[in-house]
């Protein structure tokens, strides 16, 4: 009775820690299989093989492959979030000039993509496939891309109909060149291997953020 007593309390916080760290191995192993072999071959037992884990847990924490694909969208491992790219201090972040938001918004929109090479991986496998399962990503972008709108200069966004056109074109500039990078070295003279070359192109968005933006502050 009296060992039975001792050991109950920490039965349930043990079992919960097991539970967390199952569940981010199945996590992580989504991005693993994705990267490696595309979403045509993505599925509960590729994953559940990958994770080294019963498919039946995946059913159990997560309900099923699309959840579980909108789990790991959400998690932050494939994208990161908005919260992220505002930095330690979002209050800080948000009181800046409006093209330092966006010069600076931009430089770790691209540190923290260049940080996920699963991604890079995933972007490029979605170029040449299209399903249901590649449609949820996209709709994680696309709810991430308002409240960045949002976030990031949501008067701006309304006083200036070109705003959105430009980010859109920068983003998937950013996305196109990290794909590009995976097969060559040099685009437009500028080598996407280095740091200096990336560094080369943050500079180009925040001259042109001073240029565009430098003259428009929010009313």
């Amino acid at each position: 009775m009296t060992d039975t007593a001792t050991k109950a309390p920490v039965q349930g916080p043990a079992r919960a820690r097991d539970r967390e760290a199952t569940a981010e191995r199945i996590l992580a192993a989504v991005g693993e299989v994705l990267a490696r072999d595309g979403f045509v071959k993505l599925g509960v037992n590729a994953i559940a093989r990958q994770a080294g884990v019963d498919k039946v847990l995946i059913y159990r924490y997560f309900g099923g492959l699309d959840e579980l694909l909108r789990a790991w969208g959400d998690s932050g491992r494939f994208w990161p979030r908005v919260q992220e790219l505002l930095g330690n201090d979002p209050q800080g972040f948000l009181a800046l000039p409006v093209e330092e938001r966006f010069a600076l918004f931009f430089e770790r929109f691209i540190d923290a993509l260049r940080e996920r090479p699963l991604t890079i991986e995933i972007m490029a496998a979605e170029v040449a496939e299209r399903n249901e399962l590649t449609a949820i990503l996209e709709a994680e972008r696309e709810q991430w891309g308002e409240e960045a709108a949002r976030t990031l200069a949501a008067r701006e966004w309304a006083a200036l109909p070109w705003l959105p056109g430009v980010t859109m074109l920068l983003v998937a500039g950013v996305q196109y060149l990290l794909v590009r990078s995976r097969k060559i070295r040099v685009f437009g003279g500028i080598d996407l291997h280095t740091d200096a070359g990336w560094e080369q192109l943050k500079a180009s968005v925040r001259e042109m953020s001073r240029r565009l933006l430098g003259s428009h502050t929010a009313s």
